[in-house]
């Protein structure tokens, strides 16, 4: 069963708390395109596109999007004061020049020491890699959000991806709709968890070893 929209909107909100002023960010498709709606408006940042916007700002209204703006997925943006537009191909120099300060990913699965597969399930078609394989490598921070089980309540955290990879040792903080997870030289920790989910709950539901931080958090909203 998919998450509802409140739950996708926390989630987002908490992947909110890891921009700054100043930063250049990348967003994948999913998710990941909420965390602009939760952002104050005293943060200065401009959100990247793999198809050529540096600059992009909160989800259009219904009936006031431009059919000529999008992002990477294709789905309808703004812009804010101070945009650029540029081809794909700058778009991905500034990916692999190492500009791009954090990308927000979804993901399929997550290894305990940050591997990341989310692109492909054997046997589907989809479009291709796309940008992930250079955000993840590349990028300076990695955070991923996705569910912390999949639609059977199969761990999408695991010990190691059954998954093709996409990039490993790459992830370097995951967001479920249950946790969050910090990983540090090859270690999973735990540091907050969504109310009103519990430590046993988390443990059942995640197929690897992870420590517990002692200021672990519990987010309310």
């Amino acid at each position: 069963m998919g998450m509802g929209i409140d739950v996708r909107n926390r989630m987002a909100k908490r992947a909110a708390e890891e921009i700054y002023s100043g930063m250049v960010v990348n967003l994948g498709i999913g998710i990941p395109s909420l965390v602009p709606n939760h952002l104050t408006r005293e943060t200065r940042v401009m959100f990247h596109a793999e198809n050529g916007i540096v600059g992009m700002g909160e989800s259009p209204n219904k009936g006031l999007e431009d059919e000529n703006l999008c992002n990477a997925g294709g789905f309808p943006v703004t812009v804010v004061a101070g945009s650029s537009y540029c081809d794909s191909a700058v778009a991905f120099g500034m990916i692999r020049r190492g500009r791009v300060d954090l990308t927000i990913l979804g993901s399929l699965q997550v290894s305990r020491k940050g591997d990341l597969a989310n692109w492909i399930v054997p046997g589907k078609k989809v479009p291709g890699m796309g940008g992930a394989m250079e955000l993840a490598q590349k990028a300076r921070k990695v955070a991923v959000l996705m569910n912390h089980t999949d639609k059977n309540g199969v761990p999408k955290i695991v010990e190691s991806c059954t998954l093709p990879l996409t990039a490993a040792n790459c992830v370097d903080m995951v967001i479920t709709d249950l946790a969050v997870f910090k990983i540090i030289g090859g270690s999973m920790i735990l540091s907050e968890l969504f109310a009103p989910s519990t430590i046993a709950e988390i443990t059942a539901k995640t197929a690897c070893d992870f420590s517990i931080a002692d200021d672990l958090r519990v987010i309310e909203y």
